[in-house]
């Protein structure tokens, strides 16, 4: 791999001289500028990154820490952060969590050991010991989904989008309505979500079950345990309608509901959260709330650039609107 020595010596110009052709810095005269250029077209050069880094500090790397990999949510999360981030020459490396806590710290720690430009948590659960890491950082950061005092945040709003959805379940004239919700250390879709179920509920004046509030986690077969929970335990007293607080659980409870030979939405009017792509098709179609997930990848990625540049300010949050998307599940 040919040198900046080496350049020198052939167009016959010092090293200096290279580096500001190269960087397009400092004073050179148009003579020599040809020079290094002609030799550069000659050889087919390229800039080596890693030196590029050394001389201006930046790796030009974002790193992303996603709960789960997998998930749709994080592949359009990242598209969005992607369309930001590719136009300004960024690259993205990701780590997965897989929903472990202690794999959070552990990729913080990692991330800046690689010496990334900023790094971007898609967040779940937010304690102690995360915050503190966080805050030791010292470099460019932004959460998603969840709020950390004194930070950019990009965030849902997991609670008024829940009492919507309650709403217009009730609209339909629902009055017993079930719930599907989530460990609620996740404070967005755990706390918050079952916050905006039992408000609403209790603004309309209807009476919840204990056995109509379930728990589960973020996959179908949680889904599917949780809706037979419901109906065994509801007895006399089943619920007409189901909110689950994302697509992946509602669509579990519709498999158990037609396993058990009850139509949707006849029987029981299901709704889920998330607005996955596998909402649409399967039958019926689910009726959801958008959260335009790839718009706050895009909001997440022009907040770590403005890091980045230097803009300097105590906290920032960004909501993103969402939209109620009624399909005939209900």
């Amino acid at each position: 791999m040919l040198t900046i020595k080496e350049i020198a010596e052939r167009a016959n110009v010092s090293r200096t001289t290279v580096s500001r052709v190269l960087n397009n810095s400092g004073y050179v005269s148009e003579e020599a500028k040809k020079r290094v250029l002609q030799v550069i077209e000659e050889t087919g050069y390229v800039p080596s990154e890693n030196a590029k880094s050394l001389r201006t500090k930046k790796t030009k790397v974002i790193g992303v820490i996603l709960p789960k990999i997998s998930t749709e949510t994080s592949s359009r999360l990242v598209k969005g952060m992607d369309e930001i981030l590719a136009k300004e020459g960024y690259q993205i490396l990701l780590t997965n969590t897989n929903l472990d806590p202690e794999k959070e710290i552990e990729y913080l720690k990692l991330l800046k050991s690689r010496h990334v430009d900023g790094i971007i948590l898609s967040a779940t659960n937010i304690n102690r010991p995360l915050v503190e890491e966080i805050y030791n950082l010292k470099i460019p950061f932004v959460t998603v989904g969840q709020t950390i005092s004194g930070l950019a945040n990009v965030i849902f709003d997991d609670y008024q989008a829940t009492k919507d959805m309650v709403n217009f379940l009730i609209q339909k004239g629902h009055t017993k309505i079930a719930f599907i919700g989530v460990d609620e250390q996740d404070r967005a879709v755990g706390y918050l979500r079952k916050k905006g179920y039992l408000d609403a509920m209790k603004e309309k004046n209807l009476q919840i079950e204990t056995s109509w509030v379930q728990k589960g986690v973020f996959n179908v077969e949680s889904g599917y345990e949780s809706m037979r929970a419901i109906l065994l335990d509801a007895a006399e007293n089943k619920p007409t309608a189901v909110l689950a607080v994302t697509d992946r659980l509602a669509i579990g409870a519709m498999l158990y509901l037609n396993e058990a030979g009850l139509s949707v939405p006849d029987d029981i009017a299901l709704a889920g959260m998330g607005a996955s792509e596998l909402a649409k098709f399967i039958a019926p179609p689910l009726t959801t709330i958008d959260f335009s997930i790839e718009e706050a990848g895009r909001e997440a990625a022009l907040l770590i650039l403005q890091k980045i540049s230097g803009e300097n300010y105590h906290e920032v949050i960004k909501t993103i609107p969402y939209r109620l998307v009624e399909r005939s599940s209900v």
